[in-house]
């Protein structure tokens, strides 16, 4: 059953793909967005297609629950599971979905790295090592929302990396470092099939005795679902800022001199229920605040250009916001 799909992350998308047109970057801010608006285009990409595999394997089954993009917190870490499936047999099954480009390589100390095309090769984290992280986290919200395991029963987690069908995975020996949880998205079926061949008569039983209803699996991945925290689309790391300086505007020059360069006038909040028409105002679409002139970040001025008729079409910053 198919309990929590993934997140839109077109508004992120968005707002990556505007921010690359501002006149106000600098060099590293440039290349950070490009870099970003990949990343998150690819992982985006790669989780809708595992999902798509994911569903056809378990979306219409009633002894498995699907949650697709689900972020946890817990004690103050945070927990990004790309995919978890619930079996009623007390069985957790974390996926992690990795996009890489190149060929992935595996060695007999369970290292990753990437080969890309020109023979450059990359370290990467150990995704399995990372969901092993994100169980730590998942353990502590299940034992928070009461979710146990039957009396003389424990939960088992289990870790898959899944890569694109189309990926090259070296691996090691496997008496060496044992990557069958390193598969192809195509082939979840096919491993789980394997995973369940391989128990023994003695863990069969024991899975049926720790087998849960139907309505209580559906109740534990819906309460899972309530804890998901939806990462904010338009947040960006400080570095991404505007470096701009202190704004001057410049009057109308009269006959023979050059005006000198003034402030706008601070626009309080009952000036800005009297703005009809705010296109004419020297800081109009300014990543300025338009009442104390401090800088602002790109997100907070679209926040406000959104919300025009409460902002009366100009941007303030977080401390003027709160004031309307």
């Amino acid at each position: 059953m198919l309990i929590k799909s993934i997140d839109d992350k077109s508004p992120r998308l968005k707002l990556l793909t505007e921010l690359r047109q501002s006149a106000l970057l600098d060099t590293f801010q440039e290349n950070w967005l490009k870099s970003e608006l990949q990343r998150q285009q690819r992982g985006w990409q790669g989780e809708r297609d595992a999902a798509f595999y994911i569903d056809s394997w378990k979306r219409d089954s009633d002894t498995h629950a699907v949650l697709h993009d689900l972020r946890l917190l817990a004690d103050g870490e945070t927990a990004q599971i790309d995919h978890l499936v619930i079996s009623r047999t007390q069985r957790f099954y974390l996926f992690e979905t990795k996009c890489f480009n190149g060929q992935m390589h595996i060695n007999e100390q369970g290292e990753f790295s990437v080969e890309y095309p020109g023979e450059r090769v990359f370290g990467v984290p150990s995704p399995l090592e990372q969901s092993r992280r994100h169980e730590r986290i998942l353990s502590k919200v299940l034992d928070r929302l009461g979710i146990n395991a039957r009396a003389g029963g424990a939960f088992s987690f289990h870790h898959i990396v899944l890569v694109h069908p189309k990926a090259v995975i070296h691996r090691p020996d496997a008496k060496r470092f044992d990557t069958r949880n390193v598969i192809k998205a195509d082939m979840i079926a096919r491993w789980h099939d394997e995973y369940v061949e391989g128990l023994n008569a003695v863990q069969v039983f024991g899975n049926l005795l720790k087998l849960h209803s139907e309505g209580s699996l559906k109740a534990w991945a819906e309460k899972l679902a309530r804890e998901h925290l939806p990462e904010n689309p338009l947040e960006l790391p400080e570095f991404m800022k505007p470096k701009v300086t202190a704004p001057t505007f410049n009057q109308p020059k009269a006959a023979g001199n050059a005006s000198p360069s003034v402030s706008a006038p601070p626009v309080t909040r009952a000036a800005a229920i009297e703005i009809t028409d705010a296109t004419g105002h020297p800081l109009y679409r300014k990543l300025v605040c338009a009442n104390c002139q401090a800088k602002l970040s790109y997100a907070e001025g679209r926040f406000c250009w959104n919300q025009a008729a409460r902002y009366g079409g100009l941007q303030y910053c977080r401390q003027h916001q709160s004031s309307f």
